[in-house]
């Protein structure tokens, strides 16, 4: 199953369990010490950036490639919802027309097929920017406990790609969100979409897994990005 599928697929789950994603919105935004009038939000989701923004806005566009989450997404004369996805290079030519004072993305960016031609299309903006993205340390311990390599980028690859397109500070944060067993943990991970379409383990190494895994919590790891 694609990514984008996934997560149209467990739109509505990922909006009620993903509590992660709602403190790295808040951490983002408390980062941002003016009120951009022109937003763009690539990787937009169900709007939790959109839900958060206190200020008076002229236009927000969120951009996502899971139709599920778009529908979710709140809508106004002032809220425009494109489906698109950042990996397309047309997507960007068709943005480049509009003019927006700050480009956010939260917990999107890690799934770039290419994540530096990805910043290299948002320098092209020439404008401020606010990123938050999931670096391989997320579920660290579930992954070496399951014997696998994780699917995004280390930290040490963000900073250094970072530092190659944006005049920008770049914090890492770690967040740990707790269960009350092992199974519903591993049903957020089934609901929620964090996945990633990933399916590599068999019925049997994934009961062995939930047997064997020594925490009672996730680990999540994001790298925020944002211009000095």
């Amino acid at each position: 199953m694609k990514i984008s599928s996934e997560f149209s697929k467990n739109a509505q789950s990922y909006e009620q369990l993903n509590q992660i994603q709602n403190e790295v919105v808040q951490k983002l935004l408390a980062l941002v010490d003016t009120k951009p009038k022109r937003i763009l939000d690539l990787g937009c989701g169900s709007g939790a950036l959109c839900k958060s923004i206190e200020w008076r806005y002229k236009r927000f566009t969120g951009v996502d490639f899971a139709a599920g989450m778009l529908e979710l997404h709140p809508k106004s004369k002032k809220i425009e919802c494109i489906y698109g996805d950042f990996n397309d290079q047309t997507l960007f030519e068709n943005l480049y027309t509009y003019e927006y004072d700050y480009i956010f993305s939260v917990s999107a960016l890690q799934w770039a097929e290419n994540i530096e031609k990805v910043f290299q299309n948002i320098q092209a903006f020439n404008a401020p920017i606010a990123l938050a993205i999931f670096t391989s340390n997320t579920f660290k311990t579930l992954n070496a406990t399951a014997g696998l390599n994780s699917l995004l980028r280390t930290k040490e690859e963000l900073e250094k790609l970072q530092q190659k397109y944006f005049n920008a500070n770049f914090e890492v944060v770690n967040y740990n969100m707790q269960f009350e067993s092992v199974r519903d943990m591993f049903q957020y991970i089934k609901r929620s979409g964090v996945s990633g379409s990933r399916g590599l383990l068999s019925y049997k190494e994934t009961k062995k897994l939930m047997k064997e895994y020594p925490l009672n919590y996730l680990e999540f790891e994001v790298a925020f990005i944002t211009s000095r």
